[in-house]
């Protein structure tokens, strides 16, 4: 498959240019681009609009999709992950969620994870960047509906993979439709890349994932070296003037580490002021070391925010009965391998 020309993560200039190559005219590009982005279709034999003979060109020469599908496990509530194969052989995971009114798909931007955070799947291991065509490739896969909220959260750290992030978000706003401030940019507090994304003007959402409301809590459970919160904090601002966005805090409550009282009074302090919301995350199991809290803790610690004038609500788990969480299907698989060989 890889001497083959991948064609999504192409813009409809860029398809347009490769339709030339292949001695069709330009707007052939564009009919490849309307099929490709705004009608997902999965083979050339679908693109009934263009000659066969074109077609049969196109698979010679040519691949919609960089990702091939290797497994799918679906939750009684209908959430979906996915495990996909990649063109040098190696596997990402992304997930589609779906709600009463819309969708969500949770996509990854690298293979595995640099960070490291002790509580997820992900940070086990690392292997590369993903391209723009393999991140906008999931969201394909996975799309039900039009216009479903994507956020990239899944393996890996995003504006650690900024070109490509970015020549993602402006494909599947441009190129599928899909709107801009549908998007989330989950970081764990990359300070360059926050204003970077700032300066750039798109109307995407920021959720930063603080998971502790001090440096020293926090360097304990992500062993990356990261800017200190305060400038982490001083980023966000930043990023909300620019955009008017509020920001998201994402916190992992891990039972006896950081959803004690003090963690949340702390938490409210370093919050006051800024518009933002703090979506709580009872742990999913995925570390031995790590335990959920228990229900009584984690509504304490939401009345605390909640107290204090901080807008807070607790995350639904989805997805538990199909190793929902970052990283763990593809942990599964690589460890299947290993045991084969």
């Amino acid at each position: 498959m890889t001497d083959r020309t991948i064609l999504v993560g192409m813009t409809t200039q860029e398809l347009e240019a490769f339709a030339e190559q292949l001695g069709e005219p330009k707007y052939r590009g564009r009919q490849l681009a309307m099929w490709i982005y705004r009608k997902g279709v999965i083979t050339f034999d679908a693109m009934t609009d263009l000659p066969k003979a074109f077609r049969e060109r196109l698979g010679e020469f040519a691949v919609i999709n960089p990702l091939q599908v290797i497994d799918v496990k679906v939750a009684s509530d209908g959430t979906t992950k996915y495990l996909s194969q990649l063109p040098d052989g190696e596997t990402v995971e992304f997930v589609f969620i779906p709600h009463s009114d819309w969708d969500t798909i949770c996509v990854s931007t690298q293979v595995g994870c640099p960070i490291g955070c002790k509580f997820c799947a992900s940070g086990t291991s690392f292997s590369r960047n993903l391209t723009a065509g393999e991140i906008v490739g999931q969201v394909l896969i996975a799309r039900h509906r039009e216009n479903p909220n994507i956020v990239f959260m899944g393996m890996g750290e995003p504006l650690l993979n900024f070109d490509n992030l970015v020549k993602a978000i402006r494909l599947l706003n441009r190129e599928v439709g899909i709107g801009a401030r549908r998007m989330t940019v989950s970081t764990v507090g990359i300070v360059g890349g926050i204003r970077k994304l700032a300066q750039l003007g798109m109307q995407v959402n920021l959720a930063v994932s603080l998971h502790a409301p001090n440096d020293e809590l926090r360097g304990k459970l992500i062993p990356a070296k990261l800017p200190p919160i305060a400038e982490v904090m001083k980023a966000c601002w930043e990023y909300f003037q620019a955009t008017k966005r509020r920001i998201t805090f994402e916190y992992v409550l891990l039972k006896g580490v950081n959803d004690k009282v003090e963690h949340a009074v702390e938490l409210a302090r370093l919050l006051k002021g800024l518009p933002c919301h703090v979506n709580l995350i009872p742990y999913n199991p995925t570390v031995d070391e790590f335990e959920r809290p228990s229900e009584s803790a984690i509504e304490r610690f939401r009345q605390i925010l909640a107290d204090k004038g901080i807008p807070v609500t607790v995350r639904h788990e989805r997805g538990t009965e199909i190793q929902g969480a970052c990283g763990q299907l593809r942990r599964q698989h690589l460890a299947t391998l290993e045991v084969k060989t």
